[in-house]
């Protein structure tokens, strides 16, 4: 079986509370790990909420990377789904780890987009 793309949903716990409600810093630490992943980011949308938390995403042509962050739990909610074989989820889902200085995390991984070979048949 083959699949359209990778999609990792990522639990990160005992972040910096400090990293995590900077707007400038999240968008950046997002976008270094889609450009360290090896993708091509289109667009980038951000916004710092009051009192604290950041909400963002980062389009790349692969697809996208989506971050909610609760400073106050030291907690980010963050999701990184590529399509194609030239990016690889995971490089940008660990540097995110790492730059948010998280204590721990766990992650899954979905493949999104099965695609069933012609000789069978997809279940119903």
């Amino acid at each position: 079986m083959n699949a359209l793309g990778r999609h990792i949903l990522a639990e990160i716990h005992g972040c910096d509370s400090d990293v995590l409600n900077d707007r400038v810093a999240v968008e950046e630490i997002m976008v270094n790990a889609a450009l360290k992943a090896g993708a091509e980011v289109r667009e980038v949308a951000f916004h710092k909420f009051s009192p604290q938390g950041v909400s963002g995403v980062v389009v790349i042509s692969e697809s996208h990377l989506a971050v909610h962050t609760w400073p106050e739990y030291g907690y980010a909610a963050v999701d990184v789904f590529t399509c194609g074989d030239s990016v690889n989820p995971w490089d940008a889902c660990n540097y995110i780890v790492e730059q948010f200085r998280a204590q721990n995390f766990t992650a899954s991984e979905t493949l999104r987009g099965v695609l069933v070979e012609a000789n069978q048949k997809a279940a119903v």
